[in-house]
């Protein structure tokens, strides 16, 4: 969103626990899996979405790009968190470069940081139904610290980040190149990564609420080694149904089941906080994505909690995949972990 080219690129998805790489290339109107791939990260390398170890995150992206034989210098990537503000604004009724000169002006008024502190990026959804004297605008605001952070790491690695957008819109997008949306349905789209998640609230295909939750996937591994007194991986095994040492499946289960009904109360907190601050608006379906959307028991329990339905999104399903070159076990497992990823390799010049 804040940087934009139209040559081809590789999306690279930078989490707190791992980075994940997607190449597509676009063939009569259908996306095609060139190649992906993820290195996990060593611990507080991304900590609250900051880079603290700029040259451990380097190292790991420079090992993908060359175990993948990635030739492509030109990268898409994203950010997201407390350094990242989206609001949705009503504007006068101006055009698209009239809004051009005015945006900083106007973005005073809605961001917590100083106007010269940000890059800022809008999208003008069109004009109110209700009032057609005003528009409703999408405005985005990414502290220019953070996006330097990045933008220097890649610089490191002999890349070149051209285009610069949000977690929630690279899943958006995914999502819309995938399935597609109807008219007037309300769907909530969730990336459920380690440390956090991500809620894009659409109606229409439009987004009209979007949250960051500081929780995710890591709560359940903390409770399991908490508790059973395992380390990190034997916990993450665990986690997901395997047998370890000093882990009655039983207690597992139990503590995964506690542990998911509270990430399933933060999804709840959101939808209902968009419930509140949106006249007669209610989601009418949950689509999950990310690592932990397929940890035992996360759909059934926000099923059973939100009352509506809860589908997992692999966004690989809906594209040109050769059975030849990838195996297709493989891809169902991993293919949700790379839904931002996917978004973003999707990404071309003049997107918003």
């Amino acid at each position: 969103m804040l940087f934009k080219s139209n040559k081809d690129l590789i999306g690279v998805d930078i989490g707190s626990s791992a980075v994940k790489l997607v190449q597509l290339r676009e063939s009569k109107g259908r996306y095609h899996l060139v190649t992906f791939g993820m290195t996990e990260l060593p611990n507080e390398v991304i900590v609250d979405n900051a880079i603290m170890d700029s040259a451990a995150l380097a190292d790991a992206i420079r090992g993908l790009v060359e175990s993948l034989k990635i030739k492509t210098k030109n990268v898409a990537t994203s950010v997201s968190g407390h350094s990242v503000i989206i609001r949705k604004i009503q504007l006068p009724l101006m055009t698209e470069d009239e809004l051009e000169a005015s945006i900083q002006w106007e973005a005073e008024q809605y961001i917590p940081f100083e106007v010269s502190e940000v890059n800022l990026d809008f999208h003008i959804l069109g004009p109110d139904a209700n009032d057609p004297s005003v528009m409703n605008v999408t405005l985005v605001a990414a502290k220019k610290d953070m996006v330097n952070d990045y933008v220097a790491v890649f610089n490191e690695c002999g890349l070149t980040p051209v285009v610069m957008d949000v977690d929630c819109f690279a899943l958006e997008n995914a999502f819309e190149s995938c399935l597609g949306f109807e008219d007037e349905e309300v769907v909530a789209l969730i990336n459920m990564g380690a440390s956090a998640m991500n809620v894009n609230i659409l109606k229409a295909g439009n987004t009209v609420f979007t949250r960051d939750v500081q929780v995710g996937g890591n709560m359940v591994n903390d409770e399991i080694q908490k508790r059973l007194g395992l380390n990190s991986e034997d916990s993450e095994r665990a986690k997901h149904g395997e047998e370890v040492e000093g882990a009655d499946s039983e207690s597992v289960q139990e503590i995964v089941a506690s542990a998911t009904e509270s990430l399933a109360q933060e999804v709840q907190r959101s939808l209902d906080f968009f419930s509140a601050t949106s006249a007669d608006e209610k989601v009418h379906k949950v689509f999950i994505t990310g690592g932990v959307s397929q940890t035992p028991g996360v759909k059934g329990m926000l099923e059973k909690r939100l009352g509506i339905p809860v589908e997992v999104f692999n966004p690989f399903e809906l594209m040109g995949v050769d059975s030849k070159e990838f195996d297709p076990e493989y891809i169902q497992n991993v293919g949700p972990m790379f839904t931002v990823g996917v978004g973003l390799a999707m990404r071309r010049a003049g997107d918003k």
